[in-house]
């Protein structure tokens, strides 16, 4: 079997992208949020995933210290 070299998450993402942390259950422990874009909202498409999967809205200040 062939050996790879382990890329950390931040290594695999391009400046815009969005990224999730799940634990081995697959639940949601944390949202990667591109660098400068802390403040804006999570584009519609990566909130619908996180609504659908884990009734989530990151938009939603509700929501915030529910997820990393």
């Amino acid at each position: 079997m062939a050996e790879h070299d382990y890329l950390g998450f931040e290594d695999t993402l391009e400046d815009t992208d969005y990224g999730f942390v799940l634990d081995k259950e697959g639940n949601l422990k944390g949202i990667w949020v591109p660098q400068g874009q802390e403040d804006e909202d999570v584009p519609e498409a990566i909130v619908e995933l996180l609504k659908d999967k884990w009734g989530v809205d990151p938009n939603d200040d509700s929501s915030y210290g529910t997820i990393h």
